[in-house]
């Protein structure tokens, strides 16, 4: 079970991302198991890379105002179909569909527990 810390990371990731209109959000939980770096894995989509920056971008604020976290390092931005933020046991992915599709994560991870987030109309 995520630290309480954790749990706030976890909470402003989450409203950043639906504050951008991300969707198809995935929390996935590997903290039960060895065979990960991260205990924890964020995953969402955006419509386009300008929407996958945009969220991307909105992440990386919301988090360092509401829980004063940098993330060790981001890569991504560059053609923006698909970027990653790591906050060391917290890793945040934001994809287009196509790139969130052909890599399938979700499954690479299915080993961990996997909760979805409704989406915000």
């Amino acid at each position: 079970m995520p630290q309480p810390d954790e749990n706030n990371l976890i909470d402003a990731v989450i409203a950043a991302i639906q504050d951008r209109k991300g969707r198809g959000i995935t929390l996935i939980d590997m903290s039960g198991l060895d065979v990960s770096s991260a205990t924890h894995y964020v995953i969402c989509s955006g419509n386009t890379p300008t929407q996958v920056a945009a969220i991307a971008d909105c992440v990386r604020g919301q988090v360092q105002e509401k829980t004063g976290q940098k993330p060790f390092n981001y890569d991504g931005y560059r053609n923006s179909t698909w970027i990653v933020i790591d906050y060391g046991y917290l890793m945040v992915h934001v994809f287009v569909p196509e790139a969130r599709n052909f890599y399938d994560i979700e499954q690479l991870w299915s080993d961990g527990v996997i909760t979805t987030v409704d989406d915000l109309d």
